[in-house]
């Protein structure tokens, strides 16, 4: 079987906690709605958001022998996913998010040095596309995926980390957030001229996102319109990568997929939750074409 995607990394458990106001002041206690363990972090959003678009997945990742590792199987036991054990458990997250839906994400990565994705894990796994998370032990992945084209999110990169670099090189497609960055356009055109990226593509929430194509010309792009009110902004970046890789892998024109991809991000916004409630392909498909229609 061919999937469509391969994702390589990247999941873990978020525990949400909705707070009055961010930034939090200082006080010895907060009364909080329940909070929830839910499944989190980047690979696991981008597997789930293309699945519920209708490709075909394939998982691969470290977690650990614990109730976290627990949640995160259950989560993607609809896809092809394979399991390695992380030695120091199972990733987690606090994310605290206030009443306008911004987050504060306290990331604990359960990093081992020297820790790797096994090579069996993923190297049998004929694939389309592979999206690479930027956990350390994915940074040696991209000798073994053989010609099959890739994608990375850089997340909020400064342009400066080294911790970045081997994925913002060595991806095909480079997926960033302009969160931390002074001067993104510099970033971008930093990507192609030392990468092998063939297009870098910048997002800025409400803003839209910004597009540079190997030998194109810098593009601004819109944000798509919201279907509801802002619950959670969590995994609206994840979602966004799914939806442009759905349409890169459907055959789009650039200009589609990032319509697609906004889309996708926009109804991510409007879900509790990270990964709980990611667009399918057919709610995609009819706002896509309303939109189309009316431009």
């Amino acid at each position: 079987m061919v999937h469509d995607v391969l994702v390589l990394g990247g999941s873990g458990v978020d525990a949400t906690v909705y707070v009055p106001e961010l930034p939090l002041p200082y006080a010895d206690t907060y009364g909080v709605p329940p909070i929830q363990e839910r499944v989190g972090n980047t690979g696991a959003g981008v597997a789930l958001g293309c699945a519920a678009l209708g490709l075909s997945v394939a998982f691969a990742d470290l977690v650990g022998d614990d109730p976290q590792g627990a949640i995160i199987r259950e989560a993607l036991s609809g896809v092809d996913a394979r399991w390695g054990r992380a030695a120091a458990g199972t990733r987690r997250s606090v994310l605290l998010v206030g009443p306008d839906g911004r987050r504060t994400s306290l990331h604990d990565p359960r990093d081992t040095p020297g820790e790797r994705l096994p090579r069996e894990l993923y190297a049998g796994v004929r694939a389309r596309h592979a999206h690479v998370s930027i956990t350390g032990y994915c940074r040696d992945v991209y000798d073994d995926l053989d010609g099959v084209p890739t994608s990375t999110d850089l997340h909020d990169w400064d342009g400066v980390n080294d911790h970045h670099r081997d994925f913002a090189y060595r991806s095909g497609l480079v997926f960033l957030s302009a969160a931390a960055l002074e001067s993104p356009e510099r970033v971008m055109r930093h990507i192609l001229d030392r990468g092998r990226a063939e297009a870098v593509v910048c997002t800025r929430g409400a803003e839209g996102c910004l597009v540079l194509p190997r030998g194109g010309e810098l593009r601004a792009f819109p944000a798509a319109p919201l279907p509801g009110p802002v619950a959670d902004t969590n995994g609206a970046g994840d979602a966004f990568v799914s939806g442009f890789l759905y349409g890169r892998l459907r055959g789009r024109p650039l200009e589609e997929c990032v319509r697609l991809g906004a889309l996708a991000g926009a109804h991510a916004c409007t879900v509790a939750g990270t990964h709980e409630a990611p667009i399918t392909e057919a709610a995609l498909l009819a706002r896509h074409d309303r939109i189309a229609a009316d431009a």
